[in-house]
């Protein structure tokens, strides 16, 4: 199936961030998930998310900081997804630069129906040419499907038919994502994305 983008979740509520990420995967999304500020700085350092859904109370910081990091280097749609309810909390969010504000409890449908607008919006912006993807350190929507295949251990051969490119395209592939995240030790290569990626 083709994936319509990646989305990064941020929440530390485990509960919540596994039925948001399973709900979003049926979706066809790519999803990458953080539990804390640091593991969602790690994200975007090797994923650029379509959009990003915030928590705003965080184990070890505010969403809202985490926001402006984001800011710097995506213009990405930001959800924020927070049990903090008052008026002022909500427009303290849209200020700094949300697109969005969704308070718990919430309906996963409309959660579901405002991250596939969101989605729709960022792609009709992302129409132009990118051929200067390689020559990010950020991997792209494939890369990172091609990526969180070969951290679960699936062979060349498997991975092509889950993302539709030949087998020596999946090799090429790897080895830019290899060298995009570091990874230059010739063994226990995949178990380093594994590492790397959180699968």
């Amino acid at each position: 199936m083709t994936k319509k983008g990646i989305v990064l979740l941020v929440e530390d509520n485990l509960k919540i961030l596994d039925i948001n990420r399973r709900m979003l995967e049926k979706d066809g999304f790519i999803v990458s998930t953080a539990k804390t500020l640091d593991e969602a700085r790690a994200r975007i350092k090797i994923v650029s998310p379509d959009v990003a859904v915030i928590d705003i109370t965080l184990p070890d910081g505010n969403g809202i900081d985490f926001l402006q990091e984001l800011r710097e280097v995506s213009n990405a749609p930001a959800l924020f997804l927070t049990a903090k309810a008052e008026r002022a909390d909500v427009i303290a969010g849209l200020v700094s630069g949300g697109n969005d504000y969704i308070t718990k409890p919430y309906d996963i449908d409309e959660f579901r129906a405002r991250i596939n607008n969101f989605m729709q919006l960022t792609k009709t912006k992302n129409t132009q040419a990118t051929s200067d993807e390689n020559k990010s350190s950020v991997l792209t929507e494939k890369e990172l499907s091609i990526a969180l295949f070969a951290a679960k251990g699936m062979s060349n051969k498997d991975i092509s038919g889950m993302v539709y490119l030949s087998e020596s395209r999946v090799k090429t592939s790897l080895s830019t994502i290899y060298r995009k995240l570091g990874i230059s030790e010739e063994k226990d290569k995949r178990h380093q994305l594994d590492k790397i990626l959180n699968c």
